[in-house]
């Protein structure tokens, strides 16, 4: 397919959070929504960052709408403090993400790369359904990837105490993102909802979530640019093609999720099991 972010329709009106937005796929992806014409949202951890990349935004879009909100997803309460701030929304673009580190836990005790890729997205976007719900067209982007096929989900043990891999970790979480966009797109249905919840796959990109060391010279040569990367999200954040439930690869093909990922059985068990965790409910979309 030949869409690029040329492609995109105009977005002036409408408000967007895109978190990570400092760094990564996030920070173009953000770029060129502001571009053209949303008012954009940069919800990074470090406000110096976030600063940073807020001012980067505006020399390459002159007069764009682009503000900077603090979050920190590795901690429900800066979350909930976040989200209390935001005063309309139509599209969330659930993008932050670590990956690939040592075991170590989040401010309210959760497994880090769950606890962050998984569970404080479901908590920002429960948070704000109200706001995307009263949105003419609202959209939910979450970015998973190609590793949820290797993901596996131990309720048993969700603390990754017993038998702790990076990659098991990273792999999990992003299983964890697939089932919950999945999810939403069914619960939204089901509601009547005008929403529509998508998740994409951005292929390998270079992005901090590699880290430092051997590693990221070797990602940062051997890999896409996040320009590049950031191109199915913005696709599936804008473009009129977009259909809910869809998950959307790096050519833009729409992909097939693991057997997992389609189960709906273990989707309504994350969602449950979620919803404990975080103390959201996602009241306005709850099944009768």
């Amino acid at each position: 397919m030949s869409w690029t972010s040329a492609s995109m329709p105009g977005l002036a009106g409408t408000t967007a959070i895109v978190t990570g937005a400092n760094t990564g796929i996030g920070k173009p992806t953000a770029l060129e929504l502001a571009r053209h014409g949303a008012h954009v949202i940069v919800a990074a951890r470090d406000p110096a960052k976030g600063a940073a990349a807020v001012a980067e935004i505006r020399r390459a879009a002159p007069g764009a709408q682009v503000g900077y909100g603090r979050l920190d997803l590795a901690d429900l309460a800066s979350v909930r403090e976040f989200a209390a701030g935001v005063e309309r929304l139509d599209l969330l673009v659930n993008n932050a993400g670590v990956g690939m580190i040592p075991r170590r836990e989040t401010r309210d005790g959760f497994e880090e790369q769950f606890g962050t890729n998984h569970l404080g997205h479901f908590a920002l976007t429960g948070l704000l359904l109200p706001l995307l719900l009263a949105a003419p067209a609202a959209r939910v982007v979450t970015v998973a990837s190609d590793a949820h096929s290797a993901g596996s989900i131990d309720f048993d043990d969700l603390g990754m105490r017993r038998g702790y891999g990076r990659m098991k970790a990273y792999a999990r979480s992003k299983l964890a993102n697939m089932l919950f966009a999945l999810e939403l797109q069914r619960r939204a249905e089901r509601a009547g909802a005008r929403l529509i919840s998508v998740a994409t796959h951005p292929g390998m990109t270079a992005t901090g979530i590699f880290g430092t060391g051997l590693v990221k010279p070797v990602a940062n040569l051997l890999m896409k640019r996040p320009e590049r990367g950031a191109v199915s999200s913005l696709y599936a954040a804008t473009s009129p093609d977009v259909r809910g439930g869809e998950y959307i690869g790096p050519t833009l093909k729409r992909l097939t999720p693991s057997a997992a990922a389609r189960s709906e059985e273990l989707a309504r068990r994350l969602w449950e099991v979620s919803a404990e965790l975080t103390g959201v409910r996602f009241e306005e979309l709850a099944l009768s």
